[in-house]
């Protein structure tokens, strides 16, 4: 649809703007500007100008009416329809950004830099409306880059055993040969150590992180595990060297299954034992029985689906993995042909395991069984003793014999870089402007632990002066909530649960700091903010005349998420309601519109249901392209986890500052600006350009 235009400005500053925007060549907009002249000219360029000022403001609704009017005066101009496309992402309508972006591209050409870049925007945005963030996808990891033990002829540290992946991007590194844990950020830098109580760690080999933050640290030479705090600071000894219930002889890996409680393989010992939390000793596994042959030489572990599944190694043997319950009753082989030398065993996301297999990374589904070689770890000398998968997606694996840590990436990943948008520029500080981006890979999983070091930001092909990083989203340790409360004849019978969810919401923002709801929003026949400030009780258990059949999921959704654009970098609609979204759900907003609002913006879609109902397909769609999840109101843990959760969902959100040396004509030039990303062997960059305040 084409707007007609109003002039909403004199002539002489419509003229000057128009003198600043078209005449001239900016970076983002290269080749000769073609079609429309006069009075046309100089109203689509003060419709182009509010057009920018709006979305800026992430009014989005706003620019996409103020970009139409321009296009309706410059039919065809490209730097118009590229903006009119992010506007309309934006808003969660990706077909229709995709169309804009596309005419653009012929108008651009396919050789010129902006025409490549947007070239590959398009195919991002296309093709991963059709992929899901998986690792069993056929394709393979390779190198992309490494995080070494030494440096010229200082050693940074010396023969890494296991790797343990924190929320922030970086890594704990097990340095069995220089008997310390060290943290890594995604550049490779150590940004801590650890070597434990005054009398040190004896051999560390395995470090896992408990459900409440704490970590455990075996100690092979020193026959006991190591409690530790979630910064990494010693607390307590869990067992003791000897062969006695709760002693150990070389216990090497661990694992922390659903309930919290502690396994460690007692490598000499031949044998699991389980501990509490706390390090309390509960029973051992794993000896030769009339049903199970006995372990020779365990290695590996994990814990999930309510199993235990431990890799043998033995070399006189076939090399396995076996599984357990909880309480150490054998079940049976996962897997065995194909193995070589299995050591770790990490669970995914996905809920297929990950295992380090001599200098083979493997993925293993539970399930079927089925074994995958996801690659190959380089070098002279390799023998991986564990693989994780970072918050990044990339595979990280201790190579204990190359005293080294390779990253492993997706190799689609590696050609495609990094898929970088800046979100919004601001310059009401003129020139102190500021930017804020998002880094993500191609399958939108955000990308994390960056720093100043891995952006330059441009202006006019110049980089900017004093670049500063502040505030990256995965620091932010609260979280901005806004609740959709479902106003159905269903929900009308079940206002007390809605108080009940209300409360446990209230003390679960209450413990958690830095966080709060934004607002309460009625997804009734016509949705409205509740006033919530006095009493976020009586705002979720709403009145009785809002309950309605007529209920309207679709706008309630759209105006709970757009009181988030402004909020904090974690960021989520949690709907309260029976998980039956009803017959007008989807009147004016499809489902994949909504999904593409929600994830285009960063926002996570969290589920409660109450009267015991049942998720609809729709919910779980949008919690599976969000990254959010559901619970019931009435469970054993509570609903608090699922509220607390929200801050530390991923978030790949960067802001900066820099100043501006570019000429404003008194705020009417369009100034282009520019932001590239590097990660060792990845990529990636978006550009853009800014009003200037007026003068």
């Amino acid at each position: 649809m084409r707007f007609f235009a109003r002039l909403c400005a004199p002539f002489c500053l419509i003229f000057i703007l128009t003198v600043t925007l078209w005449a001239q060549e900016p970076p983002v907009r290269p080749g000769p500007v073609t079609g429309g002249t006069g009075t046309d000219a100089l109203t689509a360029a003060e419709e182009f100008r509010l057009g920018v000022h709006a979305y800026n403001r992430f009014s989005y609704n706003e620019s996409i009416l103020s970009f139409e009017r321009a296009l309706s005066f410059r039919p065809g101009e490209p730097l118009i329809l590229d903006w009119l496309g992010r506007a309309y992402y934006r808003s969660g309508f990706e077909e229709t950004a995709v169309r804009q972006w596309r005419a653009a591209l012929d108008r651009y050409g396919r050789n010129t830099g902006t025409g490549m870049l947007l070239a590959a925007r398009i195919e991002t945005v296309t093709n991963r409306r059709y992929l899901l963030p998986i690792a069993n996808d056929g394709v393979r990891y390779v190198g992309s880059g490494q995080y070494p033990g030494k440096f010229e002829e200082i050693v940074l540290y010396r023969q890494p055993t296991s790797i343990l992946a924190n929320n922030d991007g970086s890594a704990w590194v097990v340095a069995y040969g220089s008997n310390e844990i060290v943290k890594i950020d995604v550049n490779g830098v150590i940004r801590d150590r650890k070597r434990g109580p005054l009398n040190g760690f004896d051999r560390p080999y395995d470090l896992v992180r408990g459900l409440d933050g704490r970590m455990y640290v075996s100690e092979y030479r020193g026959g006991r595990v190591s409690i530790l705090s979630s910064n990494g600071d010693w607390l307590a000894y869990v067992g003791s060297l000897g062969i006695g219930a709760g002693q150990f002889v070389g216990p090497q890996h661990l694992t922390i299954d659903e309930d919290g409680y502690l396994y460690v393989v007692d490598y000499g010992n031949m044998r699991i034992s389980k501990f509490d939390p706390d390090g309390v000793f509960i029973l051992s596994f794993g000896l030769r029985s009339a049903v199970f042959p006995g372990f020779i030489s365990p290695t590996g572990i994990a814990a999930g689906n309510g199993r235990i599944y431990v890799a043998d190694n033995a070399d006189n043997a076939s090399k396995s993995i076996y599984m357990f319950d909880p309480n150490g009753n054998y079940l049976g082989r996962l897997a065995a042909d194909g193995l070589k030398n299995p050591e770790s065993l990490r669970f995914l996301s996905d809920g297929t395991i990950l295992v380090a297999d001599g200098n083979r990374i493997l993925q293993i589904d539970p399930n079927s069984a089925i074994v995958r070689e996801l690659g190959l770890a380089g070098g002279e000398r390799v023998r991986i003793t564990c693989a994780e998968m970072d918050r990044n997606g990339s595979i990280l694996a201790a190579n204990f014999a190359g005293s080294e840590v390779s990253v492993m990436t997706r190799s689609d990943d590696l050609v495609s870089g990094f898929f970088v948008q800046i979100r919004n520029v601001s310059a009401e500080r003129f020139p102190r402007v500021t930017v804020e981006l998002t880094v993500e890979d191609r399958l939108r999983r955000p990308i994390l632990g960056l720093d100043n070091n891995n952006f330059l930001i441009t202006e006019n092909g110049v980089p900017t002066a004093g670049q500063t990083i502040y505030m990256p989203g995965y620091r932010y340790s609260g979280a901005d909530i806004s609740l959709l409360v479902e106003r159905s004849d269903s929900t009308a019978r079940l206002r007390d649960d809605l108080t009940a969810a209300s409360r446990d919401i209230n003390r679960a923002i209450q413990e958690m700091g830095n966080s709060k709801v934004v607002s309460v929003v009625s997804a009734a026949a016509q949705p409205r903010r509740e006033q919530h400030a006095s009493s976020l009780e009586n705002a979720v258990r709403g009145s009785a005349d809002t309950f309605s059949g007529l209920w309207r999921f679709d706008l309630g959704l759209r105006l709970a998420a757009t009181d988030l654009l402004t909020a904090s970098a974690k960021r989520s609609v949690v709907y309260i309601g029976s998980g039956n979204l009803g017959d007008m759900a989807f009147d004016q907003y499809s489902l994949t519109e909504l999904a593409s609002y929600l994830a285009n913006n960063g926002i996570v879609f969290n589920v409660i249901i109450i009267g015991g109902g049942q998720l609809s397909p729709g919910i779980e769609y949008l919690c599976r392209e969000t990254g959010g999840r559901a619970m019931h109101l009435y469970r054993p843990r509570g609903i608090g986890e699922l509220i607390k959760s929200v801050a530390d969902n991923p978030s790949g959100l960067y802001s900066f500052t820099y100043n501006s040396a570019l000429p404003t004509d008194f705020g009417r030039s369009f100034l282009p600006l520019e932001v590239e990303v590097y990660l060792m062997e990845r990529s990636g960059r978006d550009n853009t350009g800014y009003f200037p305040p007026i003068e």
